[in-house]
C-alpha cells in the first residue's frame, strides 16, 4: 500500500509538470515565433520481488518470470517542436522578417553584447545608433559587412549590422562619363539654318556631384548631303557661371575641350617653289621661336631630293619672316659635285611663305609648331585646321546616321579631365541613334547623360538615404534620392545539427548546448539550401490550441486517477488500522 501511495504521488507530480508545460504553451499562444513543448513520461524504477528462473529438465519445471512492482513515474523529457513553423502574420513593417525553412531550421543570430543568442522572432527595428535590433530586447542583429574594396558581401565572422551609420546616410556622387544624342534632325528647321544654330544642352555631373550644363549649337552645312556641324558654345555651372570662359582665360581654346575634327583638313599650296616645312632640325641647333625649313629640288612624281636647310624666324604678330643666309644646290648634280650657291638673307610675309593666314596656322607653342605635313605627291602643305566643331553626317538616301567627326565613328568626346580639372571625367557622346527626317520643320535632337536607357555612365549627385529594403536572401539595400541602390550588409542565419537540442533562455531566444551543436561564428546564407526571408511578415506561435486542450483533458484525468489511488490506498490503511478496534 505504501508503494501505491508513493507511485501515485509521483504520478501527481509528473502530471502537474505536464500541466505546467501545457499552461506555458497556452500562455504563449500569441508570442512571436514561440515553439510549443511536449512532455514524455518515463517509468521511475521497479522493485524486484523474485528474480526470473530458467527451465529445469531434471524436475520437469518450466522457467518463471521475475516478479517486479513499479514504483511510479517521472518526467522523461520535454521536447521543443522547433521544426514546426507557425503561421505567417502580415504586418507591413519592412523590418519584420519571417524565416521560411526548406531543409534546415534557421535562426537569426543576435548579440547581447557579451554572447550570441539565436531567435526565430524577426521583429526588428533600427535604434538610435543605426543598428538593426530586436524590438523586444534591443539585442543587435548580426550579419556580414560589405567589402569596401569590392562592394560585395564579405562572409567572415558575424558582426552587428549598423545599416544606418553616418557613412550609409549618403551615397557617393559619380561623374558623368557617357551620353546619348537622340531625336530627329530636320534640315527645314529655321534654327538649324540660322547663325546661332539649333541649341542642344547636356546636363552632367563632376566627381563631386556638382551639376553642369554643356551647350551645343547644331548648324546646317549642306542640305543636299545632310551634313551638319556640332559646336560647343559654353559650359555653365549650377549658378550659370561659364567654366568654359574661365578655362579660355588661362590660354586654353574651345577646340581643346570639343571639336578636334579629323576630317577638317585643308590643303594649301606652297607659295615659293622649293620651300617646304620640316619638323626636325637635322644636325643643327634651331633658336627658340624659329622653324627649320628645307630647301629642295622637287620634281612631281619623283619624290623629294633634300639639298640644304635654312633657319626661318617668323614674326606672327607682324606677319613677317626672315630666312637666314644659306647655301643651296640647284641641281642634284651640283650636290654630287659639291657646287653650292649662296642665298642671301630673305624677308617676306608669313602668308607668302605658306599661302595661309596667321589665324589659319592655329595654336603654336614656344617654337611656333604648326600641325601639318607635306604631301610628297603634290608638294603641297596639308594643314589640319583646329576646328571647334564636329561634322555630323546622315545618309542622304534614308536619313539614317552616318558618322560624327570622322567616317565610321559613332561617338565624339567632350574632353574635360585635362582641361577643366581633375574633378571632371571625359564624356563620350554617342550620336548613332539620331536620324534626319522631315518632321514638319521641327528638330527634336536632344542629349541625355548615360547610355542604355541612362543606366551606364549617367553620373549622379550626392544622394541622401530615402529607404531600406531587405531581399529574400537577407541582403540589405539602401535607396537614395540620386537613384542609387547600395548594398549595406547581409543578415546571416545559424543552422544546427540538432535544433531541438537548443536551450530556451527566455525573451524568444535560444542558446547552444552540448546536444545542439556549436555555432561557428560565421553562419550561413539562408538561400544556400533554398530557405528564404520574407519582409513585412512575422512567424506566429506554433501552439495548436486543440491539441493543448486535448492534452489538458488527458492530463487532468491522469491527475484525478492518481488522486484516486492515493485516496484508495488511504482507505486501505484505514481498514488496516481499524483491525485493532
Amino acid at each position: 500500500m505504501m508503494r501505491s501511495l508513493f507511485s501515485a504521488v509521483s504520478g501527481l507530480k509528473t502530471h502537474q509538470t505536464k500541466m505546467d508545460v501545457i499552461g506555458n504553451n497556452v500562455a504563449n499562444v500569441n508570442t512571436v515565433a514561440f515553439k510549443s513543448s511536449t512532455t514524455t513520461f518515463s517509468e521511475l524504477m521497479y522493485q524486484t520481488i523474485s528474480n526470473a528462473s530458467g527451465a529445469n529438465a531434471a524436475t520437469g519445471k518450466g522457467g518463471v518470470n521475475a516478479k517486479q512492482i513499479g514504483l511510479g513515474v517521472t518526467m522523461g523529457a520535454t521536447k521543443i517542436t522547433i521544426n514546426s513553423s507557425g503561421a505567417a502574420e502580415t504586418t507591413g513593417d519592412p523590418f519584420d522578417i519571417r524565416l521560411t525553412d526548406a531543409n534546415s531550421t534557421n535562426f537569426f543570430v543576435v548579440s547581447t553584447g557579451t554572447e550570441n543568442l539565436f531567435t526565430r522572432a524577426g521583429s526588428f527595428y533600427v535604434d538610435g545608433a543605426g543598428n538593426l535590433c530586436m524590438t523586444s530586447t534591443g539585442y543587435t542583429v548580426m550579419g556580414w559587412q560589405v567589402d569596401e574594396a569590392t562592394g560585395d558581401i564579405k562572409k567572415d565572422t558575424v558582426s552587428a549590422l549598423q545599416i544606418m551609420s553616418e557613412k550609409n546616410m549618403t551615397s557617393a556622387p559619380e561623374a558623368t562619363t557617357m551620353a546619348t544624342v537622340a531625336g530627329v534632325m530636320d534640315k527645314n528647321d529655321s534654327n538649324i539654318g540660322g547663325d546661332d544654330g539649333y541649341a542642344m544642352n547636356l546636363n552632367f555631373f563632376d566627381k563631386l556631384g556638382y551639376s553642369y550644363t554643356a551647350k551645343f549649337a547644331v548648324k546646317l552645312e549642306d542640305a543636299d548631303t545632310e551634313t551638319y556641324t556640332v559646336e560647343l558654345t559654353d559650359i555653365l555651372d549650377s549658378e550659370n557661371k561659364s567654366v568654359l570662359n574661365q578655362y579660355l582665360s588661362t590660354g586654353g581654346t574651345t577646340s581643346d575641350v570639343f571639336g578636334k575634327d579629323t576630317t577638317a583638313k585643308k590643303t594649301y599650296p606652297i607659295a615659293e617653289e622649293g620651300i617646304y616645312y620640316t619638323s626636325t632640325g637635322i644636325g643643327q641647333s634651331v633658336p627658340a621661336g624659329s622653324y627649320y625649313y628645307s630647301f629642295q629640288n622637287y620634281t612631281p612624281g619623283t619624290g623629294i631630293e633634300f639639298t640644304d636647310y635654312a633657319i626661318v624666324t617668323p614674326n606672327f604678330q607682324q606677319n613677317t619672316y626672315t630666312i637666314a643666309q644659306h647655301t643651296v644646290y640647284e641641281t642634284a648634280q651640283d650636290a654630287v659635285d659639291g657646287v653650292a650657291k649662296t642665298v642671301p638673307e630673305q624677308t617676306g610675309e608669313v602668308t607668302e611663305l605658306f599661302g595661309i593666314t596667321r589665324s589659319q596656322l592655329g595654336a603654336y607653342g614656344a617654337t611656333g609648331d604648326v600641325t601639318g605635313s607635306i604631301n610628297t605627291t603634290t608638294g603641297a602643305y596639308v594643314y589640319q585646321e583646329p576646328a571647334v566643331n564636329y561634322t555630323l553626317k546622315f545618309n542622304a538616301d534614308d536619313g539614317t546616321f552616318s558618322y560624327i567627326g570622322a567616317e565610321g565613328a559613332d561617338t565624339v568626346t567632350l574632353n574635360l579631365s585635362d582641361t577643366l580639372g581633375g574633378n571632371f571625367e571625359d564624356i563620350e557622346i554617342d550620336f548613332s541613334t539620331c536620324k534626319a527626317a522631315d518632321n514638319a520643320g521641327k528638330t527634336t535632337l536632344g542629349a541625355d547623360p548615360g547610355i542604355e536607357n541612362g543606366s551606364i555612365g549617367k553620373g549622379k549627385a550626392l544622394g541622401a538615404m530615402t529607404g531600406i529594403t531587405i531581399n529574400n536572401n537577407g541582403k540589405i539595400y539602401g535607396s537614395y534620392d540620386n537613384g542609387n541602390t547600395v548594398l549595406l550588409g547581409q543578415i546571416a542565419v545559424a543552422q544546427f545539427a540538432n535544433a531541438s537540442g537548443l536551450e530556451k533562455v527566455g525573451e524568444n531566444c535560444y542558446t547552444t548546448t552540448l546536444n545542439s551543436g556549436d555555432f561557428d561564428g560565421i553562419g550561413v546564407e539562408i538561400a544556400a539550401d533554398g530557405s528564404s526571408m520574407t519582409t513585412g511578415e512575422l512567424e506566429m506561435s506554433n501552439v495548436d490550441l486543440s491539441t493543448e486542450f486535448t492534452q489538458m483533458i488527458i492530463t487532468q484525468r491522469g491527475f484525478q486517477s492518481n488522486s484516486r489511488v492515493i485516496t484508495t490506498s488511504d482507505t486501505l490503511l484505514e481498514e488496516l488500522i481499524n483491525l485493532k478496534r
